[in-house]
């Protein structure tokens, strides 16, 4: 728990920190020319590039991951993001080697996205593989709690940063030092995840599939191959449970930033300290969610989640309008509440869907594919309905619409809470019984 905790939290402190600095300085730096929200506009544009790499890291450190191990390649994630993240606070800006900024900045983008991409799969899948099964939803919700710990500690800094430096020394470079900082947190997380041990399950599986080989001559497929052959409707199930999940959070995280800033007139310190406190109430309620899908199931908690964030999301921008700090610190506390029911026992139930020597591969799969069209384009979406429409009504239809689709996701998926995760062969085409129990166990 504490090597997934840790390496999580690190690498999303490195992809959040560049979607705060993309909302609040990247557009003065990178793309000085340009008006405010249009350059806001194309600094989120690069921040959405890291999304478009994340499927292709799926792939790659899924097939190995499912080949080699978990723990093998979440040590060449953490170096890759953090080495991305570390460049990043040593890059010039347009200023110093013009247009040649902008592209070192999207390249370094890119190799953010495709070490996150592969990320998450293994740290939620070393936690699953490792604990008590009948508390599973609980364990597995820890490396959850790695995206508000990093969106906590990216945005504390940040916070702290703009609160001490002047505008002109923060813009000059006090943005540079919680990227580099990155490079002190790697080595912390690198030296926790290599004490860790192989999952036992994995190792079980590898040595099951080693002996079928030998015995009876019978190679594995790829496994991209026989997910995409066997657990096809679990991936589609997966990528629709994220719509909601995901656009949700980057509205409410990133694109809160522009919001508060630019429509409602409130002041980046206050918006960036409204995240902090609830992304704080966020990290704690997550393991609260996990161990209650437990007990009723992983469907149940997240369709609280997702129907709570449909009915949420207007009081939200109508709370933000008030520019009351008060009222903004409930709306986003409130809302990520909500996320937090939809993303904890989100972890279980995309590892309980797909059999073992295929599962990183699936997880990441249905995860990170999801996330291209979910969570890459949100900000962007939001900043181009808010440039448009110079309202919240149209960003508010655009999350409900995502909340139907998950809802629609929920409706198709089986509970999972009862399968076994030792279980090395491919679900058929009757998934689980009516109570969740595995269709066969060999």
């Amino acid at each position: 728990m504490a090597a997934s905790v840790i390496g999580t939290t690190i690498e999303w402190y490195d992809f959040f920190l560049y979607g705060a600095a993309a909302a609040l300085v990247f557009n003065k730096l990178f793309f000085p020319d340009s008006d405010p929200l249009v350059g806001t506009l194309l600094s989120f544009l690069t921040y959405a590039v890291g999304f478009a790499a994340r499927p292709l890291g799926a792939l790659v450190f899924g097939h190995y991951g499912d080949r080699l191990g978990r723990k093998q390649l979440l040590v060449y994630s953490l170096l890759m993001m953090g080495g991305a993240t570390f460049l990043i606070g040593l890059l010039p800006t347009h200023a110093t080697i013009g247009s040649a900024a902008p592209l070192l900045l999207t390249v370094l983008r890119l190799v953010q996205g495709f070490a996150l991409g592969g990320e998450w799969g293994g740290a939620v899948l070393l936690v699953a593989e490792h604990g008590d099964a009948s508390r599973r939803g609980f364990y597995a919700s820890w490396p959850q709690t790695g995206a508000p710990a990093g969106q906590l500690l990216a945005t504390g800094v940040l916070a702290t940063l703009t609160a001490t430096l002047s505008e002109a020394a923060f813009n000059s470079w006090g943005w540079r030092v919680p990227f580099l900082l990155s490079g002190v947190l790697v080595l912390v997380g690198l030296w926790i995840r290599l004490s860790v041990d192989e999952s036992p399950v994995f190792k079980a599986a590898l040595a099951a599939a080693e002996r079928r080989r030998t015995e009876h001559g019978v190679p594995e497929k790829p496994p991209v191959l026989a997910v995409l052959r066997d657990h096809w409707r679990d991936v589609l199930i997966a990528m629709g449970t994220r719509m909601a999940e995901n656009i949700s959070y980057y509205v409410v995280t990133a694109f809160i930033l522009v919001y508060a800033t630019e429509h409602a007139d409130a002041s980046r310190q206050a918006a960036l300290n409204s995240v902090l406190i609830a992304s704080a109430v966020h990290f704690l309620t997550i393991p609260l969610w996990g161990a209650l899908s437990d007990r009723i199931g992983r469907r149940p908690v997240y369709l609280i989640g997702a129907l709570g964030m449909g009915i949420w999301i207007y009081p939200f921008f109508a709370l933000v309008d008030r520019q009351s700090f008060g009222a903004m610190v409930t709306a986003v506390t409130v809302a990520l509440l909500f996320h937090g029911a939809m993303y904890a026992p989100q972890a279980a139930f995309f590892s309980e869907l797909f059999a073992t020597r295929m599962r990183y591969s699936g997880a990441s799969i249905g995860a990170q594919f999801s996330s291209v069209a979910a969570g890459a384009p949100a900000p962007l979406i939001a900043t181009a309905l808010l440039a448009t429409y110079d309202s919240a009504t149209p960003i508010v239809l655009y999350v409900v619409a995502a909340v139907l689709l998950t809802v629609i996701a929920l409706g198709c998926a089986k509970e999972t809470r009862h399968r076994d995760l030792a279980d090395t062969e491919a679900y058929e085409t009757d998934p689980a019984s009516a109570d969740g129990q595995p269709a066969h166990t060999p």
